[in-house]
C-alpha cells in the first residue's frame, strides 16, 4: 500500500486522468439523466396536445340538413350554382332582373300573357320587314338574320330527370296513402296545408317569382353567414325532435298502424 501511494506521488499523470474519467462518468450520467427527463417531458406534453387535440378533430360540426359537403357542390358544382351562388354576377343578376320585368309587366301593369307575346312579335316582324326591304333600295346586301336552332339533348335531359322526380314522388304518396310512415304523412299533410294557405296570398305568378328570389337570395346569404345560422339551426332541430318525442309518445304511438305494415304482399 505504501509502494501503491508513493507510486501515485510519483506519477501525477496517472491520478489526474483516473480523476478526470471519473469526473467524465459523472457528467455523462447527469446528462442522460436531464436527456430521459426532458424526453419524458415532451413526450408527456406532446400526449396532452393529442388529447386536448383530438376532441376537435372528432366534433363534428352541425350543418343545416345534415350536408357534409359545401354549398356549391350540394347544388351540382356546375353553372346552375355558379347562379344561384352568385359566382357569376352577371348572369344572377340579369335573370333576377328578367324576372321581375316579367312579373311587373304581368302583375303590375296587367299585361296577359299572349297578347305580349302577340304584340312583341308584330314589332320584331315590322322592324326586320322594313329593315330588309331599306337595304334592297340603297343597294346594300340583306342583313344576315341568324337561323336558330334548338338541340334536343337538353331537352331529352330534363324531362328525364322530370320523369325520375315524378315516380319518385308517385312512390313517396303510395307509401303514405298505404299507411306505412305516420311521420312523413304528417308532414305532407302540414306541408300542403301550408302551400295552400301560401297560395292564396296570390296567383301562381306571384308564387312563382317569390320562389325564384328565394332561389336566388336564400342560398347565397346562408353560405355568407353559415357559421351563425347553422349554430340556431342546431338548438331548433333539439328542440323539435324533443317536442316530437313528447308528441310521439302521448299521441303518435296510440294510434293503430296499417294492417300490412311489415307484411309482404303476394
Amino acid at each position: 500500500m505504501a509502494e501503491e501511494s508513493n507510486n501515485t506521488l510519483n506519477n501525477p499523470a496517472v491520478a489526474t486522468a483516473g480523476g478526470g474519467g471519473g469526473g467524465d462518468s459523472l457528467t455523462e450520467e447527469i446528462s442522460e439523466k436531464l436527456h430521459s427527463h426532458h424526453s419524458s417531458s415532451s413526450s408527456s406534453d406532446s400526449d396532452s396536445e393529442k388529447r386536448a387535440s383530438s376532441p376537435v378533430k372528432d366534433a363534428r360540426v352541425f350543418r343545416l340538413f345534415g350536408r357534409e359537403k359545401p354549398l356549391h357542390s350540394v347544388f351540382g358544382a356546375g353553372k346552375p350554382a355558379d347562379v344561384l351562388l352568385w359566382r357569376n354576377k352577371k348572369i344572377s343578376a340579369g335573370l333576377l332582373g328578367g324576372a321581375t320585368a316579367v312579373w311587373v309587366l304581368f302583375e303590375l301593369l296587367e299585361f296577359h300573357l299572349l297578347t305580349l307575346v302577340c304584340h312583341i312579335s308584330i314589332l320584331l316582324l315590322a322592324i326586320l320587314f322594313l329593315w330588309s326591304n331599306v337595304h334592297t333600295f340603297i343597294h346594300k346586301a340583306l342583313p344576315r338574320i341568324p337561323q336558330v336552332h334548338l338541340p334536343e339533348e337538353p331537352f331529352l335531359q330534363v324531362v328525364s330527370a322530370l320523369r325520375i322526380e315524378i315516380n319518385r314522388g308517385l312512390t313517396s304518396l303510395r307509401d303514405i296513402a298505404s299507411g306505412r310512415d305516420l311521420k312523413k304523412f304528417l308532414v305532407v299533410i302540414a306541408g300542403l296545408w301550408i302551400l295552400s294557405i301560401v297560395g292564396s296570398w296570390g296567383n301562381f305568378l306571384t308564387l312563382f317569382y317569390i320562389t325564384f328570389v328565394l332561389l336566388h337570395t336564400v342560398p347565397v346569404l346562408y353560405e355568407k353567414y353559415e357559421d351563425k345560422i347553422d349554430p340556431f339551426a342546431e338548438k331548433a332541430t333539439i328542440k323539435i325532435k324533443k317536442q316530437y318525442s313528447l308528441f310521439d309518445a302521448k299521441v303518435l304511438s296510440k294510434i293503430p298502424r296499417g294492417p300490412f305494415k311489415g307484411k309482404k304482399l303476394d
